[in-house]
């Protein structure tokens, strides 16, 4: 570390002082004299890893020692002009003023700066008393003025702020070298700043945090989506322990999801897992996500989006067309059911609870000439009926968020969150997916409700499809702009669906 100083000798000691950090490379230091303030100036230079040439005609045995094992060059004769050849800077720390003068003179004719150990205001730099502490260094300058208060000040300072922050440093250095080619500028500075709020031993131990807890439903196939997650955290080296938790939705089998009288039955025991401790993070569909999170948690991560459309599947009947009048086609969802019946007045729709595994069981026992489920699941369990037909989604909306996985967390739990996002999150899933959900929250709506949104990117081009649908009619809107970031993402939508509620008021009822 270096105090920056004019080449004026006119300058007080008090006069302000620029301090930078110096990095050695392989730059040469000339320190002309070899007494006690020389000795205390190479060692500094040396624990930078700077190469150092001593020239003094009287050298004491220290030096000797040093240049013995190599690690200075030592010249035992008088200064000469020639010794400023190939320097990046010099110190003089003689006893005659002459000779450091005359080495200033013919160092700053070279363009070289020159630290006067004996008189700092005749210099254009002093060196500041250095601590190390991992890969911390603390410095405090005096001005040269007391060198020795100096280092008592800084070994004071030091104890108070022992290893921990040296671990804390290294947590945030490894961390802003990943963000810089992962994240926007924005978004690198928000998440730095955040992370650098932390509390010391929090961000000290991180690297050492390798197991956590995984809220997850028991179902076949939250646990495929929760595992995937889990693997994709494995290989940043943490490990997940997985906490199998039962949800209103998973025990009320019998009524149809609209029924059950709540906005997030897949969704509220898991965020009390995560209130209470037993569980660090949490693994859900992102279409079963209210629409506004409950105080004190956060979406971490959202996934690479699977086939977010709905798959019609029968075991026999090749099309949702080829189904015959009066055919019984099983959904949970309001939003499927409504926009069918636009689509088919004609068939039967009979609510079917279950998951995947128990849905098309029900439909090979013959319960249902078909049942509607998402690609999604499907796809990730690597199942599927005798005919399986994705629907276009332009024809059956999917629900926001449907094909994404949301992962959330306590909202303080910053660094968990910033390992989960880069061990999972894809960005432009995520932005179509806040995209979807800002445009439920301005509407007011639930996950529940027969409400289809469904964004697609194209670059920074972000395509809006909205359905809104009731028993007497279904209205479609689409909308485009474009999105950079979060931010705009959640404009987007926030605007689509007040436009949407302003125009739509009294013709559509929707119930959060």
């Amino acid at each position: 570390m270096f105090g920056g100083r004019a080449g004026n000798s006119c300058e007080t000691v008090s006069s302000p002082v620029l301090p930078i950090a110096l990095r050695a490379g392989s730059a040469h230091a000339l320190v002309v004299g070899a007494g006690n303030a020389a000795l205390r100036k190479v060692r500094s230079l040396l624990a930078a890893g700077f190469q150092v040439t001593v020239v003094a005609p009287s050298v004491a045995a220290p030096f000797h020692a040093l240049a013995q094992s190599g690690e200075i060059r030592l010249c035992e004769r008088a200064f000469a002009e020639r010794d400023l050849e190939d320097c990046a800077f010099v110190i003089v720390a003689t006893n005659d003023q002459e000779v450091n003068a005359r080495a200033t003179v013919l160092a700053r004719e070279r363009r070289l700066i020159v630290c006067d150990a004996a008189d700092a205001r005749a210099g254009d730099f002093t060196m500041m008393a250095v601590q190390r502490i991992g890969d911390l260094t603390l410095a405090l300058d005096s001005g040269g003025s007391s060198p020795s208060f100096s280092r008592r000040m800084l070994g004071e300072i030091a104890a108070a702020f022992g290893q921990e922050y040296a671990g804390a440093a290294r947590t945030l250095a490894r961390i802003r070298a990943e963000v810089r080619t992962r994240l926007p500028l924005d978004e690198r500075i928000a998440l730095l700043k955040e992370l650098s709020a932390l509390p010391v031993r929090e961000l000290a131990d991180a690297p050492d945090r390798t197991r956590v807890v995984c809220a997850s439903r028991s179902s076949s196939l939250a646990k495929e989506q929760t595992r995937s997650v889990a693997a994709s955290l494995a290989r940043r080296g943490i490990a997940t322990e997985i906490l199998d938790v039962t949800t209103a939705g998973d025990r009320d089998q019998r009524h149809a999801l609209h029924a059950l009288g709540e906005t997030n039955v897949f969704v509220k025991e898991l965020e009390l897992a995560l209130r209470e401790g037993r569980a660090d993070y949490a693994v859900h569909s992102a279409k079963d996500l209210p629409s506004d999170l409950e105080t004190g948690m956060r979406i971490a991560a959202v996934s690479p989006r699977e086939d977010a459309r709905d798959a019609f599947c029968s075991e026999r009947y090749a099309s949702f067309d080829a189904l015959p009048a009066g055919a019984v086609v099983g959904t949970s969802s309001l939003r499927r059911r409504f926009q069918l019946e636009a689509l088919r007045p004609d068939l039967t729709y009979s609510d079917v609870r279950g998951n995947v595994d128990t849905r098309l069981r029900k439909l090979r026992d013959g319960e249902y000439d078909a049942v509607i489920l998402a690609m999604a699941g499907l796809r990730r369990l690597g199942v599927h009926a005798a005919y399986t037909t994705p629907f276009a989604a332009d024809v059956l909306v999917p629900a926001a968020g449907q094909g994404a996985l949301a992962v959330e967390t306590r909202a303080q739990d910053a660094l968990l969150c910033y390992e989960l996002r880069a061990a999972v999150n894809d960005s432009s899933s995520e932005l179509c997916v806040r995209c979807e959900r800002a445009v439920l929250r301005a509407l007011h709506a639930g996950c529940s409700s027969p409400v289809g949104v469904h964004a697609t990117m194209q670059g920074t081009r972000v395509n809006v499809l909205v359905s809104l649908a009731t028993p007497e009619q279904t209205l479609r809107e689409t909308h485009e702009g474009t999105v950079r970031c979060a931010a705009d993402a959640e404009a987007l939508g926030d605007a689509l669906g007040r436009r949407l509620a302003q125009h739509y008021r009294g013709t559509l009822e929707v119930n959060a």
